[in-house]
């Protein structure tokens, strides 16, 4: 998602039985859902709003709704294996909360964060798909002294990789490097096999920025790009990556590029529901590798 706050403390607060919808989860006293759902860990698909998750939860079968704060997940079927689309909200700080939620709650076999995001490389145009092999968090930095009156430049920002040190990250030269997080081997890969199915654009691999700004400066777009090797931009990705790691659940990041400030190409709302039925079908092919 591209717009841009839940704290740590905050999901930590939430993570209690869930409230259930009424009429769409049995009972007190009676199993949830599938007997999938029941014995088997499941997949969380994360998206911040309904454009990045409706399509999905369609595909849902046996579906319940849970919530945590303002956070809902919806639990389901795909082939017979348990399923949870996560809307997580827009934002870092929500994305983060709602992963931790997701991971206390529902212990996840992996996490896939997919949805819309802004190009930063003028070789991807609309429809593209970045899978991405890492993840950067570009709205963490250290600013350059300046006398008043001096004005600013981010330019010359320093990054701040704020899992990188245990004391002031702003002096400790261990943490003057951007944060960033790689996405899981096993989950790329059924990525990229499944690229086939995906007819609207190109399947590329490249580095997920995520902050809560949005970048619409040439200069600083270039400059994200030519250091920490950004394909795009949005701001949910990275945090979400960042605690998943904390929880040791395999993640990645996908996501479509809806816009590209760097080529011209102007936002097209139609591709969030592309890039769903992208990792609709990545979710089918890692649940048909854990059959094998």
């Amino acid at each position: 998602m591209r717009v841009g706050a839940a704290t740590f403390a905050l999901a930590l607060m939430l993570i209690a039985p869930a409230t259930a919808e009424c009429g769409q989860i049995p009972e007190p006293g009676q199993p949830s859902g599938s007997r999938a759902q029941r014995t088997r860990d499941p997949i969380l698909i994360q998206g911040a709003m309904p454009s990045e998750t409706d399509a999905l939860v369609a595909r849902l079968e046996h579906v319940t709704v849970e919530r945590a704060g303002g956070w809902t997940f919806w639990r389901g079927d795909v082939d017979g294996y348990p399923v949870i689309v996560s809307r997580t909200l827009k934002g870092m700080e929500n994305a983060a909360a709602a992963t931790a939620i997701a991971a206390e709650r529902f212990h996840p076999i992996a996490i896939i964060n997919q949805g819309t995001s802004g190009g930063h490389d003028p070789a991807l145009h609309l429809y593209d798909i970045v899978l991405g092999t890492s993840a950067v968090n570009i709205g963490a930095f250290r600013t350059p002294f300046k006398e008043k009156g001096q004005g600013t430049n981010p330019l010359q920002w320093m990054p701040l990789n704020l899992m990188a040190s245990e004391g002031s990250a702003g002096y400790d030269p261990n943490a003057r490097r951007i944060a960033r997080f790689a996405g899981d081997a096993n989950l790329l890969a059924t990525a990229r096999g499944a690229a086939k199915a995906y007819t609207k654009g190109r399947i590329v691999e490249g580095v997920i920025g995520s902050s809560d700004m949005w970048n619409d400066e040439l200069d600083l777009i270039a400059k994200l790009h030519a250091d920490y090797g950004t394909s795009v931009e949005e701001m949910e990705t990275a945090s979400a990556a960042q605690v998943a790691g904390l929880y040791g659940v395999p993640f990645v990041g996908i996501r479509v590029v809806s816009d590209n400030t760097t080529n011209g190409g102007a936002y097209d709302p139609r591709t969030g529901e592309a890039c769903e039925d992208y990792v609709f079908a990545v979710v089918k092919a890692y649940i048909k590798g854990l059959a094998r």
